[in-house]
């Protein structure tokens, strides 16, 4: 086999092994990331719950000041009956009293209905924050695991760079830059063997003159396809 498809295909294996490596690191911090945002929703939760309690409250006094008003109007309308001498002037000052009585009475059945309203949502804000108190704890205690557990996945990440450093030295400038490219380009699979003569990297037929040339060994080959770097190494399917 051609000496830089054997470099290329080390290099290659340690690539994969980083990548695997690397999608470890990131799906620790993606389960944290997750929980701490799950975190913030809950924050913005509490403060959604206390932003519609202090309205509701504002709400409720008032809707208090207004009956204080409405009753000190009734009292006062009920104090003008003793002076007035018509019937005319009794009839409308009843029907003035009887309207102030029940609007007040609608306010204050309005009064009940927040307070029951400002009760409930107390008692979620309440339990949400105990939520919250808890989840802050075992957040910390999984960012610290999460720390610990990235800190010695990068302990091997960090042999298997100096590895690749290593085996990417002996390999042509040219021929690194276009595996790089391959890599980027193809989900991280740039060099791929040739069974019966199919790609591995997209499965289509390979020309068989062109299969024919890899076979020798002594040349570098791409697929006419997906252009990735061919090899032949047989095995139990050939």
């Amino acid at each position: 086999m051609n000496e830089h498809i054997d470099q290329l295909i080390s290099l290659q294996s340690i690539d994969l092994e980083i990548d695997q490596i690397e999608n470890a690191i990131k799906a620790e911090q993606n389960a944290l990331d997750l929980r701490i945002t799950a975190l913030a929703d809950k924050e913005t939760l509490i403060a959604d719950l206390q932003e519609q309690i202090t309205t509701l409250e504002k709400e409720r006094r008032a809707l208090e000041a207004e009956v204080s008003d409405k009753m000190g109007h009734v009292k006062d309308r009920q104090s003008k009956m003793m002076q007035v001498q018509t019937g005319r002037e009794q009839t409308a000052l009843l029907k003035e009293i009887e309207e102030g009585k029940k609007s007040a009475k609608e306010s204050e059945e309005q009064i009940v209905a927040i307070m029951e309203e400002v009760e409930k949502l107390s008692s979620q804000l309440s339990e949400e924050k105990n939520l919250l108190k808890g989840e802050k704890e075992c957040v910390a205690e999984e960012t610290e695991k999460v720390r610990a557990t990235i800190e010695n996945i990068n302990k091997g990440k960090k042999e298997k760079d100096a590895l690749r450093q290593q085996q990417a030295q002996g390999i042509k400038v040219n021929v690194l830059r276009k595996y790089t490219t391959l890599r980027e380009r193809r989900n991280g699979l740039a060099v791929v063997n040739v069974v019966q003569g199919v790609c591995q990297g997209c499965f289509m037929s390979i020309p068989p003159q062109k299969f024919n040339l890899l076979l020798k060994g002594d040349q570098i080959f791409d697929c006419p396809t997906c252009q990735r770097i061919l090899y032949y190494r047989p095995g139990n399917s050939e």
